[in-house]
């Protein structure tokens, strides 16, 4: 069985306007199996909500804290939690 999982992310930093969210979108499709949403908040954060088997969520939260992102990203805060579902594909918003 391949459990899933719904991993919400926030990022601080400068990661607003640099094309963060789609080196995120980019990401994900490349790490394959994960839906959700990359999202804009305007006390200047990204919020990213990906659900998916746990494996390419840890993927996923790997790069965002370690990985070649655009802008500069000072801290990465995470939740995990069952999934929702309602998600086709991973989107930008």
């Amino acid at each position: 069985m391949n459990e899933r999982f719904r991993l919400t992310v926030w990022v601080r930093g400068q990661v607003q306007g640099v094309g963060f969210r789609w080196y995120t979108r980019a990401n994900v499709l490349r790490i394959g199996d994960l839906v959700g949403f990359a999202s804009n908040l305007s006390d200047g954060r990204v919020q990213i909500v990906a659900e998916g088997p746990r494996a390419e969520c840890e993927q996923l939260l790997d790069w965002l804290r370690d990985g070649d992102t655009p802008g500069r990203v000072d801290g990465v805060t995470e939740i995990w939690d069952t999934p929702r579902g309602g998600y086709e594909t991973f989107e930008i918003r």
